[in-house]
C-alpha cells in the first residue's frame, strides 16, 4: 500500500476464484470488503494458480518485468512453489525480493505461525500495555502487521537506492517479531542498562511524571512535558503539592506516582476538559483524549487531507485514511480504490506479456488464471516519487 500510494504500479496476485467475502474479515460495504479495500487501494488485481506449472511460469514471466517482488507466505513456501528469490533472480538479476513473515526466514521459531496478536504477545509489547491491576492488553490497532509492512517498504526503498549504484538486486528478510523488538527500543535499553523489567503502567510514562491521561468531569485530557511544577499545581488548584517532599522533583514524582496519581485524578475530575485545556496550557502540553469519530471530524486532520473518498463498486465510494507523506514537487494523488477480484488479470497478461485474447481465454477455462469485471473509476494516476 505504501509503495502504491507513492506511485508504484503494484500487481497483487490472489488465488483463482477468490470472492470479495474471502478477501478478509470485512465487513462488505458497497460491494467491497472494507478490510481488504483499506490497504489494497491503487493496486491491480491479478488471479493466478501458483500451484500449477503454467501459473508458476506466468508469475516468473511477470517478475521479469518487475522491479520488486514482495510476499508474506510462511518461510520456504515460495521455494516449494518454485518462486523463491533464487528462481526469480535467475530470470531477473535486478529484482528486489522482500519476504515478510512472523519470525523471519531463519532461527528456531521460523516455522511458527503468526498473526498480529501473536507477535504482540511474543515481542513483550502486551506485557507493558494495560494497567497494573488488569490483564495484558493488545494495542488498539494491528501494529505488528502494519509495522512489518512499513519496514518492508523502507527496506525496498533502501534496496532500490543501492541498486541504482550497483545495478544488482538483493533479498530482504523482514520478521514481524524483529520489527516489534526494534520498536520497543526504549523498554529494552532500560532493561539492559538497569536490569529492571518494564511492566504495565497504564497511560503514564515510565520516566516522566505527570505524563498521562487524566479523567475530567466530561471526558479525559492528556498531559505531558510539565515545564513548571509550581505553576502546574497552582493552576490545578493544588498548591499544597509544591511543598510536598514526595513530589519535589520529577524523579520523586515518578517514584511516588502511586500516591500522586489519585490526587491529580481527583483534581482533574472536578471540572470539564475545556476548562483544563485552557487553564493548564501555560504550564504543560495538554490535549483532549478523542475518539475515532471525533478525529474523523477534526478540522486540522481534514485540512491536512488525511481522509479521502475512493471509488468502490456500483458507483459508490468508501472513505479511507490517506497517505501522510506531503511531497512538495511530486504530491501523492490517489484516484483508484481496490479492484474486484481478478479485474486486471486480462489487461496485465495482454499489456505486459503480450498475450492474445484466445490464449487468455484458454488459461481462464483451464483455471490457471481468474478474471473479473472491469475496474470502476479508471486507471490509477502514476503520481508521486515513483510516478
Amino acid at each position: 500500500m505504501i509503495l502504491a500510494d507513492m506511485g508504484a504500479d503494484v500487481w497483487k496476485i490472489e488465488p483463482v476464484g477468490i470472492s470479495e467475502q474471502e478477501r478478509g474479515p470485512g465487513p462488505v460495504v458497497n460491494g467491497a470488503n472494507v478490510y481488504h479495500f483499506s490497504v489494497n487501494r491503487g493496486k491491480r488485481a491479478l488471479q493466478l494458480d501458483l500451484k500449477s506449472e503454467r501459473g508458476r511460469e506466468l508469475a516468473l514471466r511477470l517478475a521479469e518485468h518487475a522491479d520488486v517482488v514482495t510476499e508474506n507466505f510462511a518461510p520456504w513456501t515460495m521455494r516449494g512453489l518454485g518462486l523463491d528469490y533464487e528462481a526469480v533472480s535467475a530470470r531477473n538479476p535486478r529484482i528486489i525480493y522482500a519476504s515478510t513473515s512472523g519470525f523471519g526466514q531463519t532461527g528456531p521459531d521460523a516455522q511458527r505461525g503468526a498473526v498480529d496478536v501473536i507477535i504482540q504477545g511474543m515481542s513483550g509489547l502486551m506485557s507493558i500495555t494495560g494497567y497494573p491491576d488488569g490483564p495484558p492488553a493488545r494495542a488498539g490497532y494491528s501494529i505488528a502487521d502494519l509495522a512489518g509492512g512499513t519496514f518492508t517498504a523502507i527496506g525496498v526503498l533502501g534496496a532500490l537506492i543501492e541498486r541504482g549504484r550497483s545495478g544488482r538486486g538483493q533479498y530482504i528478510d523482514v520478521s514481524m517479531l524483529d520489527v516489534q523488538v526494534a520498536l520497543l527500543e526504549g523498554a529494552f535499553s532500560r532493561y539492559f542498562a538497569t536490569g529492571n523489567e518494564p511492566t504495565r503502567i497504564g497511560s503514564r510514562h515510565p520516566l516522566l511524571t505527570p505524563f498521562q491521561a487524566f479523567p475530567t468531569s466530561d471526558g479525559y485530557v492528556v498531559v505531558a512535558n510539565v515545564k513548571d511544577w509550581a505553576l502546574f499545581c497552582a493552576l490545578l488548584g493544588r498548591d499544597e503539592l509544591v511543598t510536598d517532599e514526595r513530589f519535589a522533583t520529577n524523579e520523586d514524582r515518578t517514584r511516588n506516582h502511586a500516591q500522586l496519581e489519585p490526587i491529580l485524578n481527583d483534581a482533574f475530575s472536578r471540572k470539564p476538559s475545556a476548562h483544563w485545556l485552557e487553564a493548564l496550557a501555560p504550564a504543560c502540553l495538554i490535549a483532549p483524549l478523542r475518539t475515532i469519530a471525533e478525529v474523523a471530524r477534526d478540522p486540522h486532520v481534514n485540512e491536512r487531507g488525511m481522509f479521502i473518498d475512493l471509488p468502490a463498486r456500483e458507483g459508490a465510494s468508501l472513505k479511507v485514511s490517506a497517505p501522510p507523506l506531503k511531497y512538495s514537487r511530486t504530491p501523492l494523488r490517489l484516484d483508484r480504490g481496490t479492484p474486484p477480484p481478478g479485474a486486471d488479470t486480462q489487461s496485465l497478461l495482454r499489456d505486459v506479456l503480450g498475450m492474445d485474447d484466445a490464449t487468455i481465454d484458454e488459461l481462464a477455462r483451464d483455471g490457471v488464471i481468474g478474471v473479473g469485471g472491469e475496474v470502476e473509476g479508471g486507471g490509477s494516476l502514476r503520481v508521486g516519487p515513483f510516478g
